[in-house]
């Protein structure tokens, strides 16, 4: 327990810094909202590009880590949708519980999978994040779309949003310069790499930033619902799949600590834009990245 603490004790201070700067609006004005463009549309994919492009991939095994993160990711959203009507929720929030219990944070998560198991973690993250942000973005988005809070109009820029995801993007160009050799030649790979460098540890702090203290007073029984899928069950089926597979440990680690992630703080915006519970998203986003900083540890203290 005491090295996945070492391990992972950093990345939550790094977390409650923001919150504390959050709190203060330390540096004001329009910082922290451009920083964390910055750090989605420029720093975190060229840590994607950078680790994809040169990473031996090979030694990932891609199809049964596919078929753990997947499997389990399209299992909760097909039960979520199948126990919606003894929810008792209003279509607004059930899609922000959908949110809150299928995606991930993608910074904690790689920074998570550095700090565990270095740069062979990153690899496998990379990998993960190849597989996982495609899906997830589909799945939310044509979760708004069947519960109807989508208009006409909002449909199409939702799609074209997705298709110029930068993190979906980023992945298909790493995995291009990967499989055609061409990889990050002369000074391309130390600038790119140099760039990725800061996207995780400025992204902890955006996490932390983002975090809404008094949305912690919303307990209903979306938020019970998101916390248990997204903190307990999903973690503990993926847990499963990996050790049925037969994944080695650091894939093993990075996909129960992929799985056991809190939300996303971009849901929150893409709730606000598509009709959905923003209220309840912030709660979500808040509650989940506090009580991760007890819950992973134990799961992966669990694997280990």
């Amino acid at each position: 327990m005491e090295g996945v603490a070492q391990a992972l004790g950093p990345l939550f201070l790094l977390i409650l810094l923001g919150a504390v700067l959050g709190w203060r609006r330390l540096p004001g004005g329009d910082f922290w909202p451009d920083m964390e463009r910055l750090i989605y549309f420029l720093l975190f994919p060229a840590m994607l590009v950078a680790t994809l492009a040169t990473a031996d991939v090979s030694q990932v095994p891609v199809a049964r880590l596919a078929l753990v993160l997947l499997g389990t990711l399209l299992l909760f959203a097909a039960l979520l949708w199948a126990v919606r009507p003894k929810l008792g929720l209003d279509s607004a929030a059930f899609t922000s519980v959908f949110q809150g219990a299928v995606r991930f944070n993608t910074y904690v998560g790689v920074a998570g999978a550095a700090a565990l198991h270095g740069s062979a973690g990153v690899t496998v993250a990379a990998v993960a994040v190849a597989l996982m942000v495609p899906v997830v973005n589909v799945l939310c988005v044509a979760s708004f779309i069947a519960a109807g809070t989508l208009g006409p109009s909002s449909l199409g820029k939702s799609l074209l949003a997705l298709m110029r995801n930068p993190l979906i993007l980023a992945c298909l160009i790493g995995i291009t310069l990967n499989l055609t050799g061409i990889g990050l030649p002369g000074w391309s790979g130390a600038t790119v790499e140099l760039l990725g460098r800061a996207a995780l540890p400025l992204g902890l702090v955006a996490v932390g930033v983002a975090l809404r203290p008094r949305a912690l007073m919303r307990l209903d029984r979306g938020v019970w619902t998101a916390n248990l899928v997204k903190l307990a069950l999903m973690p503990a089926v993926v847990l499963l799949l990996a050790m049925a597979l037969g994944l080695d440990p650091v894939s093993r680690d990075v996909a129960l600590l992929f799985a056991a992630l809190p939300t996303a703080t971009s849901a929150y915006i893409l709730a606000r834009q598509l009709g959905g519970d923003a209220e309840l998203m912030a709660a979500l986003i808040t509650g989940q990245t506090l009580l991760a900083m007890a819950t992973l540890p134990l799961w992966l203290r669990l694997a280990g």
